[in-house]
């Protein structure tokens, strides 16, 4: 199958899909996030948009696709085919930069080397469990400020 390269149909759908925020982190949309890898149109249909889940067994998976389609039929898009894009994996290197200022902002330590709590800026933080709010984040503690925070696990 020959992809049709068309840059700026693509556009208003790019539009679309960075409004969608993601469903267990709404301070950042899903192009933010960085699982949005293309959109593009084959011959005469609709836009195909790849979509690499952040981890393999995401429970949000199912509602980004619904909320993906729902968008983009909205907005006039009745063809819509959504591929689950699963090579290369996902990774937190993925997240964009404004990604990273929007989950601070939102209370929540971006993936770095360094933990960094996302009230105070303090480097004293401790990991008080592997599991937290959701399955990609895990749960720490700032020593300076006391205040526990979520932190995005880097994949």
């Amino acid at each position: 199958m020959v992809v049709v390269s068309a840059p700026r149909a693509a556009e208003p759908v790019w539009r679309v899909l960075e409004a969608i925020p993601d469903p267990e982190l709404p301070a950042v949309s899903i192009v933010d996030l960085g699982i949005v890898r293309y959109v593009e149109w084959r011959g005469t249909q609709g836009p195909h948009v790849g979509l690499t889940p952040t981890y393999s067994g995401c429970p949000a998976t199912a509602v980004i696709r619904a909320t993906v389609r729902e968008a983009l039929q909205r907005a006039g898009y009745a063809d819509v085919c959504l591929e689950e894009i699963l090579t290369p994996a996902w990774s937190s290197d993925d997240l964009s930069r404004a990604a990273h200022a929007k989950l601070a902002a939102f209370g929540i330590a971006p993936p770095s080397h360094e933990v960094a709590c996302p009230r105070c800026g303090s480097h004293a933080t401790r990991l008080l469990s592997e599991f937290g709010s959701t399955p990609c984040k895990a749960h720490h503690c700032c020593t300076a400020c006391l205040e526990p925070f979520d932190r995005f696990k880097c994949l």
